[in-house]
Formats: structure tokens, sequence, C-alpha cells
């Protein structure tokens, strides 16, 4: 029993863990999001206005995000696209990993070290998305011509 609790703890674990990334990747839409959604609730939409305007603005922020990485050609600009959504996933990553840190270890310089080593991994695997959901959106492009 005690074996099926720690395999269980273990895919939790990874469960988690892949949320975390697939989370981050979508950090600025999620912002964008919930900020929309926020407004729209104080000004009196209600429950169901709030998450439909929600849905819209990250929808939206996602989509004007992969838009814009396909279309636009200087190297500069792309860069400063995949910025903007890889600086909000750097921010999540290190307090998802310094949340997780705190529960395992007393030490906060090792708590901080684990946190940059966490905010650094989900940085690059978001750059590699970002640029991979570019690569694939060009690639159709190409297909189509």
């Amino acid at each position: 029993m005690i074996f099926l609790g720690i395999l269980l703890g273990l895919a939790a674990i990874a469960l988690f863990c892949w949320l975390l990334f697939t989370l981050a990747v979508l950090a600025l839409p999620f912002f964008a999001a919930v900020s929309a959604g926020t407004w729209a609730y104080h000004t009196g939409a209600g429950w169901l206005g709030a998450i439909v305007v929600g849905l819209i603005a990250g929808g939206i922020t996602l989509g004007i995000g992969q838009v814009l990485f396909t279309i636009v050609r200087p190297m500069w600009a792309r860069r400063l696209i995949a910025l903007a959504f890889v600086a909000p996933a750097v921010i999540a990553g290190y307090h998802a990993t310094h949340g997780i840190a705190k529960l395992a270890m007393p030490s906060e310089t090792w708590q901080i070290v684990f946190s940059i080593i966490g905010a650094i991994a989900v940085g690059i695997t978001t750059l590699l998305r970002v640029a991979g959901m570019a690569a694939s959106a060009s690639s159709r492009d190409l297909a189509q011509v």
C-alpha cells in the first residue's frame, strides 16, 4: 500500500511539473485573461460575463502573438515578441519553483538557487515552445503557397 502511495505521489509531481511548464508558456495570455475578466467583473458583468471576456482576451492575446511572430520578419522584432511571452513565464516559473522549494528545503539560500534554476528552465522551455509555434505556423504558410 505504501508503494502505491509513493507511485501516486510521483505521478502527481510529474503532472504538476507538466502543468507548470504548459501554463508558463501561456503566462502572458493568462495574465491578460485574468486582468480583463477582473475588470469585467468589477464593471458589473457578473461571473459569466467576466469568464467570457477573460477567455476572449486571452485568446486574442495568444492569437495576436502568434500572428505577429509569423508576420514580422526583422529578428530584433521577433525577439521582442518572444520576450513578451518569455518574461512573464520566467517570473511565474520562479514563483512556482520557489513555492515548491519552500516545502522541500529549509535553507533560504538553496530555495533561491533552485528557484532561479527553475525560472531559467521555464524560460528556456517557453522560448523553445514560442519558437516552435512560429515555426509550425510558418511551415503551414509555406505549404499553402
